[in-house]
């Protein structure tokens, strides 16, 4: 729990959203700063901490602009590095000089 103001409802969604993140392929490292800021916007919205930015109180939520950035024309799927992180739980070898399409076709072919 990196926060001590943190409320148990909080430390669950902070766990709870870490724990997505590194099914999705996210490193430990990078989830539990996503994780952090994610809970941290929302105890501000909620009112929750003694201090909080004016964009944190009064833009959209994160699930709501998470939802919105999925409809987007960019190319959906995985990133590089959450394809890296399969392939390294698979075993697949000559993965670290793979770039992203090489990574997708031998994790599609270890599927």
């Amino acid at each position: 729990m990196p926060q001590e103001a943190w409320n148990a409802k909080r430390e669950r969604q902070y766990e709870h959203v870490k724990d997505s993140l590194e099914e999705r392929g996210t490193g430990p490292k990078k989830a539990k700063e996503i994780a952090a800021r994610t809970v941290n916007k929302e105890r501000a919205r909620a009112g929750e901490a003694r201090e909080s930015s004016r964009l944190s109180r009064e833009d959209i939520s994160s699930g709501r602009r998470g939802g919105l950035r999925s409809g987007t024309k960019r190319e959906q799927g995985r990133t590089r590095d959450q394809l890296y992180n399969e392939a390294k739980r698979m075993g697949i070898e000559g993965r670290s000089k793979m770039n992203k399409e090489q990574l997708q076709r031998a994790v599609d072919r270890k599927k």
